[in-house]
């Protein structure tokens, strides 16, 4: 698998990441350890986890897993979520909740450090330049490598980024991590600009829209299916209205003329657009994960990536 940089970094990373929401709620430790292997093997280096996944159970999950791997051979990147739902402030990026997460997450994990950590979302409530004061004592700490965001708008990547460069002792930010796919093309406007201009890798969540681009709801609700499951419904429901049934049309039309799944398609795609350093693939199953990481084999044309685009415009 190819490596890339992350943004402005010497860090090298798969082009293709591990995600790992469904760790420890879904996936349980023996497939989790196939899924590992798997993507080792198609040599993917990048996994993405956050201490809010399964209720920190992600995190402990790939933690035991990673006991059977040799560190050297993984990127591990993690979130510090800070949700506080239950006192009323949805996030908490203050220094003191952010360095309590951090040692939290590293005893989940069972490592003495991870190599990206990053800021699930924006906290209106603690000023950016706390957040970010918190990050650079991660590092200096050696209980982080890398430093980025997740989920920040235009204004708020640029406000962070600009921030932390400020000042030559600080760390400069690696990465933001955004929902990019055909469905979700709004990052565009404003994100992307912003991130290039800070020399940000973009690592893409739910580049497959939410599971709607591999086609699976063409003909409807399969009930083993998120859209099927009173939890999980509304994260795919948006998807799946009229407006976006062409896009996925013009994906299995794409994935029909080369003899792939349509997955394939739309994370090629993802892939390669400009500023992207990998899209972040996760699955319930190895044969899910094995499904995708096809992708690495697909290369689309001029003509279908303007057809695409066209399409999801």
């Amino acid at each position: 698998m190819e490596q890339r940089l992350l943004g402005g970094t010497g860090l090298a990373v798969s082009r293709l990441a591990l995600g790992t929401w469904t760790w420890g709620q879904e996936t349980d430790v023996e497939d989790a350890a196939g899924q590992l292997k798997a993507f080792l093997a198609a040599g993917g280096t990048l996994v993405d986890t956050a201490d809010v996944y399964a209720g920190g159970n992600s995190e402990r999950v790939l933690g035991r897993v990673l006991r059977e791997i040799p560190r050297d051979e993984v990127v591990i990147a993690t979130k510090a979520s800070g949700r506080l739902a239950e006192t009323g402030r949805e996030f908490d990026a203050s220094r003191r909740h952010l360095l309590f997460a951090l040692d939290a997450s590293l005893r989940r994990l069972g490592l003495d450090h991870v190599d990206l950590w990053q800021l699930h979302a924006w906290d209106s409530s603690t000023p950016i330049q706390e957040s970010l004061a918190a990050m650079d004592t991660a590092v200096a700490s050696g209980r982080t490598q890398y430093i980025g965001i997740s989920n920040y708008s235009g204004w708020q990547t640029a406000t962070a980024a600009t921030w932390q460069r400020a000042w030559p002792t600080r760390t400069p930010l690696a990465s933001t991590q955004v929902e990019y796919s055909l469905l979700a093309r709004g990052v565009e406007a404003e994100i992307l600009p912003a991130a290039a201009a800070s020399s940000l890798g973009v690592l893409c969540w739910s580049p497959l829209g939410r599971g709607v681009l591999t086609g699976k709801y063409t003909d409807g609700i399969p009930p083993d299916s998120r859209a099927a499951s009173p939890r999980r419904s509304g994260f795919v429901r948006p998807y799946l209205g009229d407006r976006h049934r062409g896009v996925v049309d013009a994906v299995s039309a794409a994935a029909a003329e080369l003899g792939v799944v349509p997955a394939a398609v739309a994370l090629a795609w993802v892939r390669d657009r400009p500023g992207v350093t990998a899209p972040v693939v996760g699955a319930r199953t190895l044969d899910q994960l094995q499904v995708t990481l096809t992708a690495e084999r697909v290369t689309l044309s001029a003509e279908i990536r303007a057809a695409l685009d066209e399409a999801s415009a």
